[in-house]
């Protein structure tokens, strides 16, 4: 299952970059390959100062050997061997009328001191942030997330939306970070499903991501712009940074255990801006993607 689901991985960073590159027009996909010393590696790609995308980045990795003493801690066991691996993206665009867009699929699997598989799992999902909203394409971006997963479950879709709206949340600012999507994780072979069939769900949400965000882009990128909106999409991209930084269990997790620093922070966008106590205009765009940030919402039937 490993080897099936790298290759698929893979694949699918070809595919996504491939069709990012030509939605830019501008840019291209600078890559990066790495080792990591306790084992495995990864491809990173990153996309900057392109002609929509201010900066992005698609990566896929695979880690293995001993496992790190946080996860030794989190799974109460001694010692033991692991393998994980995944793709990661997230892309920032340049015009504040196309949303933020982050998504990862990732596998996971920890071994007995004689190699034998001991636990194994799924995990992933897709969220939209957009910096103004247009209820048309949060529509969109949510139908087709549910029709992926109605596809294998009639309640997965109700059940990861509410797992994102939840993970996806601002504490500290009591507001969600975007419009949400899906999130799981500990996908594990059940009585009603198997890990072939957890792997066809988790892939099936990868490859609908093109059809789910790619029309918001090429809708959007074209509208014209001023800067008190970019202004805005920059003190937005700042609550963007806290959660990451505060909350992100994937990235608190590579900082503890000497991830590669430069894939961790691939998330982050180029340029933000703090500024103290601000609050938008009442009954403007901004105060009305605000409001409804403060409580999830049911984009879909």
């Amino acid at each position: 299952m490993k080897d099936k689901f790298y290759k698929y991985i893979e694949n699918l960073q070809d595919t996504i970059t491939s069709t990012l590159k030509k939605v830019d027009g501008v840019a291209t996909f600078q890559e990066d390959l790495w080792k990591r010393a306790e084992g495995g590696g990864g491809r990173t790609r990153v996309i900057e100062n392109g002609g929509v995308f201010e900066k992005g980045g698609v990566n896929i990795s695979k880690v293995f050997g001993e496992l790190p003493e946080p996860l030794r801690k989190q799974f109460g066991v001694k010692e033991g061997d692991f393998f994980a691996c995944g793709l990661s993206l997230v892309l920032h665009p340049k015009n504040p009328f196309v949303p933020t867009v982050h998504a990862n699929w990732r596998y996971f699997e920890m071994y007995d001191a004689n190699g034998n598989i001991v636990t194994q799992w799924f995990g992933g999902g897709q969220d939209l942030t957009p910096y103004y909203l247009f209820n048309q394409d949060a529509i969109h971006f949510h139908q087709v997330c549910k029709s992926a997963c109605d596809r294998h479950h009639p309640e997965f879709y109700s059940k990861f939306k509410e797992t994102c709206d939840n993970y996806f949340w601002n504490t500290h600012r009591n507001e969600a970070r975007g419009i949400g999507g899906l999130f799981f994780d500990y996908l594990k072979e059940t009585d009603e499903f198997s890990i072939e069939d957890r792997y066809n769900f988790v892939t099936e949400v990868g490859d609908s991501f093109i059809e789910s965000y790619v029309p918001i882009v090429k809708k959007r990128k074209e509208l014209d712009y001023h800067q008190q909106h970019r202004d805005w999409q920059e003190v937005r991209r700042g609550r963007y940074v806290e959660f990451n930084l505060v909350h992100d269990r994937g990235t608190l997790f590579g900082l503890k255990t000497n991830g590669r620093i430069e894939s961790i922070l691939m998330s982050l966008p180029p340029i933000v801006q703090w500024k103290y106590n601000h609050q938008p205009k009442e009954n403007s765009e901004e105060a009305k993607l605000l409001e409804v940030l403060k409580s999830p919402k049911q984009w879909v039937k």
